[in-house]
């Protein structure tokens, strides 16, 4: 049965299932990387995908921007499409002196500045991890790959634009090593499902150097994390 925001029918989404911010690398993922992609949903043009790698199924479709929209998203695939695994493979900038430009993020945790969690009426503050498993394989393979990769505690921010001009200084001194937008309502959708989550992240700015990758740059750079996303599911 379809959603309001969802074509695809029972049956036609994978398990497992990457999930871009930009509808437009999914497809971009889905025909680059995929065996057979047949097209699932083109509603509000967040463009979904299910075809197989290495003869595995999977699903590939755009999240959008921020916490409401992939909380949406993901909330619909665990809870209506019977999906097990999201992986959420995205940009993020960084904060940390020991993150680089081009460097493959793993999200251990999700901060934020959401209200997201209040939904669940908990007596206390929700630490959002990530699946424990997807991450020790997500290493594993990056480490046969020969790929460097960062795992630390990530900033899922609700701001892009903030009015605050010491708040990234603030999570930097905490340790967090960069900022995206989404992670924390997928962690946070995925215990509550009782399913599993990862956030891939390839740093495509850095915050405080000031340095950023082209949009050329950005795209060859952006492989690695699709690869290692794939191989993990």
């Amino acid at each position: 049965m379809s959603t309001p925001h969802n074509a695809a029918q029972p049956g036609e989404i994978a398990k497992t299932v990457l999930m871009p911010g930009d509808p437009l690398r999914a497809k971009f993922i889905a025909e680059k990387y995929l065996e057979n992609p047949v097209c699932i949903n083109t509603v509000r043009n967040m463009l979904g995908y299910t075809g197989t790698y290495h003869g595995r199924p999977v699903s590939v479709m755009g999240s959008g921007m921020g916490i409401p929209s992939i909380g949406l998203y993901s909330y619909e695939f665990y809870h209506f499409y019977d999906v097990d695994t999201i992986i959420r493979i995205g940009s993020a900038g960084a904060l940390s002196d020991d993150v680089k430009v081009r460097d493959v993020v793993i999200g251990m945790g999700a901060c934020t500045n959401s209200n997201y969690a209040v939904q669940f009426n908990l007596p206390g503050t929700f630490a959002p991890i990530a699946d424990f498993g997807l991450l020790r394989k997500a290493v594993e393979i990056a480490e046969k790959r020969g790929s460097h990769v960062v795992v630390g505690n990530v900033l899922s921010s609700d701001i892009f634009y903030n009015d605050d001009a010491g708040t990234n200084d603030a999570w930097k001194k905490m340790g967090v090593c960069c900022v995206e937008m989404e992670s924390a309502a997928l962690y946070m959708n995925a215990a509550r499902a009782g399913k599993k989550a990862l956030g891939i992240f390839t740093i495509s700015d850095h915050i405080y150097t000031g340095e950023s990758l082209s949009a050329e740059e950005r795209q060859n750079s952006f492989h690695e994390m699709m690869e290692i996303a794939l191989e993990l599911a």
